[in-house]
């Protein structure tokens, strides 16, 4: 029996630091793990901006409250949850993510939370457990699962060479040529036949 483990941001929804660069003006908000391999280095440098421009926990959240699935997102999740079970494997945080869930029928979430201080800023991220997308897989194959796993960055692909199945689902180029062992799919439609052959 396979389970899908999936990222959310570039997925199912639209990458939220993006948006939030875009409400700003913060250019530097724009990079995410499409960009940079090190996720800690790239949260370390997200709080950094954050605190120089005095943003808030809460005038994220208030970005988020804006942001809709991709186009065809939840209509293809609903019917997918029929024919397997979906886990969402993200390196977002609980703070971020209810707004986005809500809109996609909450399926199964598994990601990180925030700490925040007496100012609502955003002081540290904890993450769930090291390197969490792979461990994800190697925990269902533990319990005699097969996995098929999809994302479109730099921090799924450990997610995808350790499922049965890894897929790149509209990654940029550079994480295309840099694990080309991966089938790219484009669109939910391709994807619908891709995972039609693991029900």
């Amino acid at each position: 029996m396979y389970i899908l483990c999936s990222d959310l941001e570039g997925v199912w929804v639209p990458e939220v630091w993006i948006n939030v660069a875009k409400k700003t003006g913060i250019e530097e908000l724009k990079l995410t793990t499409r960009d940079i391999q090190d996720y800690n280095v790239l949260m370390k440098r997200r709080l950094r901006i954050l605190e120089e421009h005095k943003l808030t926990l809460k005038d994220i959240q208030d970005v988020i409250a804006t942001i809709e699935p991709m186009e065809g997102a939840f209509e293809f999740l609903t019917w997918l949850r029929t024919k397997m079970q979906v886990i969402i494997v993200s390196d977002t945080f609980r703070e971020f993510a209810d707004p986005l869930m809500a809109q996609l029928g909450r399926p199964t979430l598994l990601c990180h939370h925030l700490t925040t201080d007496e100012r609502g800023m955003i002081v540290d991220y904890n993450l769930r457990q090291p390197d969490p997308k792979r461990k994800v897989v190697e925990a269902l194959h533990s319990l005699e699962y097969q996995v098929v796993a999809m994302g479109d960055s730099y921090n799924d692909t450990s997610m995808l060479m350790a499922a049965d199945q890894g897929i790149l689902y509209r990654p940029p180029q550079n994480v295309i040529d840099e694990f080309p062992q991966f089938p790219v799919i484009t669109n939910y439609e391709d994807l619908r036949k891709k995972l039609e052959n693991y029900f």
